[in-house]
């Protein structure tokens, strides 16, 4: 059975939510020349709508082409993170709620992973639970920063611990990197911005003893991994000479 893991679906609710609530975090919908649906903030372009992100026949239709049996819908950006928590809370029911739905009505095709309001630990547990509890998903998605914050950070460990107790995958997402001034030219961002954030969130979660923590945590981490791949040996290389972070950053993965 051939399983996607990462690709993008844009609950239609959602995107009528976002023309209601998404000045508070300064995003609107706009349309191109080509009738196409953007997504934008504060005038910059984030997404290109375009259709099997929310046409399910349509991407029914290019599964069955692409010889992919089952997809996992996730959400991607802007997620809801940068939104206040209480609307960002309303929102990440409003994906999960029409995420379960097509779930249910595509059994055989379709499972859910969570999307939640990390900037508050409590409604971040209490969305978990309910998706997993309620609606049936299958583990949730975070992205590699939660508006700066980073995966290491102990506010998130809460998450973690309910997570680990369900034994189910966190997909772990790029989201726009902190340093916007040294990508801002050529669209460095999603070129290859993306892929140091990945390398980045990885190397924190081991060295932040995250891993050791919480052994029972697994993660999928999209992008084979961003840039990581290539240099786990030179992180070693680098914390021999640390007495404190050398001994955590021995569980770096060998042999890549």
């Amino acid at each position: 059975m051939k399983i996607d893991v990462h690709n993008h679906y844009y609950p239609e609710r959602f995107l009528k939510q976002l023309e209601r609530d998404g000045a508070s975090a300064g995003i609107a919908l706009e349309t191109d020349e080509w009738g196409r649906q953007l997504l934008v903030q504060n005038d910059n372009r984030l997404v290109t709508i375009t259709s099997p992100m929310v046409d399910i026949p349509k991407r029914l239709a290019d599964m069955d082409e692409a010889g992919v049996d089952m997809q996992i819908l996730t959400l991607s950006i802007p997620s809801v993170d940068i939104f206040p928590p209480d609307v960002g809370e309303a929102l990440a029911r409003t994906v999960n709620d029409e995420t379960a739905e097509i779930c249910s009505k595509h059994p055989d095709r379709f499972l859910g992973f969570a999307t939640l309001p990390f900037v508050d630990p409590r409604r971040t547990v209490r969305e978990l639970e309910r998706c997993v509890e309620a609606l049936g998903f299958r583990g949730a998605c975070i992205g590699t920063n939660i508006n700066g914050m980073e995966l290491d950070d102990e506010r998130l460990y809460p998450f973690y611990e309910r997570i680990s107790v369900y034994d189910l995958p966190v997909h772990i997402h790029p989201r726009a990197p902190r340093d916007k001034e040294t990508y801002k030219d050529y669209r460095l961002g999603p070129m290859i911005g993306f892929e140091m954030e990945l390398c980045i969130c990885i190397v924190r979660l081991v060295m932040g003893g995250v891993l050791e923590k919480f052994p029972k945590l697994k993660f999928i981490v999209s992008h084979l991994g961003g840039a990581f791949p290539t240099w786990p040996n030179e992180c070693r290389t680098a914390t021999r000479p640390i007495p404190n972070v050398r001994r955590i950053s021995q569980r770096l993965p060998k042999g890549i």
